[in-house]
């Protein structure tokens, strides 16, 4: 049986990396098989694109650009990574995928959505997550969590403007795709949202 794919998203300190790893650890702990990973990254070469894409130093990167990267990450992600996974049947935790994309490039950047969903398809193979949990908060707060944790990066020095357009394209693919995606309060304790969200996972991993 095909594995299970789940998949983060979020503004800039909302959560996802420590939800995920909460909900691996908890799967784990049942036996289940988990690959956890994050994009831009997963395998050598995307984490090589990470690194261009998030160094503050490319400030004059162009959207088109950040675009076609974010994308080239994503597909050899794909390839050598997530879809072998999920072929023998491992639950795949992503930190992000193309809904990140719409997000940042689409709402944040302005792109246009019709050639982000055409890039979307050529870079993953058409493979969409199962279940997607949006975690969501006001850009101010998360913006200030990311900065308690380390330097900003490239992204996270965008405006609080930006960020905002980024939450509400967020808001808006939950309205457009509600039996895949989650909308999750962020602002809630650490323990309530982990338990909110294997309310979801728990009764699907069972009935698998």
């Amino acid at each position: 049986m095909k594995g299970l794919f789940i998949t983060f998203e979020g503004i800039e300190g909302s959560g996802k990396s420590t939800q995920a790893e909460r909900l691996k650890e908890r799967l784990a702990g049942l036996g289940c098989k988990v690959d956890i990973t994050r994009e831009p990254g997963g395998t050598p070469i995307a984490e090589s694109i990470r690194e261009i894409l998030l160094n503050p130093s490319n400030f004059g990167m162009a959207p088109t650009t950040e675009l076609l990267l974010y994308q080239a990450a994503r597909a050899q992600h794909v390839i050598e990574r997530i879809r072998p996974a999920l072929n023998r049947g491992v639950t795949v935790i992503c930190d992000r995928f193309f809904d990140s994309t719409t997000a940042y490039q689409g709402g944040g950047r302005g792109l246009p959505l019709q050639e982000l969903e055409a890039l979307h398809a050529i870079a993953t193979g058409d493979l969409a997550p199962d279940i997607t949990f949006m975690l969501d908060l006001p850009p101010v707060e998360g913006l200030s969590r990311a900065g308690k944790d380390h330097a900003s990066d490239r992204i996270e020095r965008e405006t609080v403007d930006f960020h905002t357009r980024v939450r509400n394209a967020f808001l808006d693919i939950a309205a457009a795709h509600p039996d895949r995606v989650r909308v999750i309060d962020a602002t809630l304790p650490i323990d309530e949202i982990s338990e909110r969200i294997f309310s979801v996972v728990g009764p699907v991993v069972e009935s698998r």
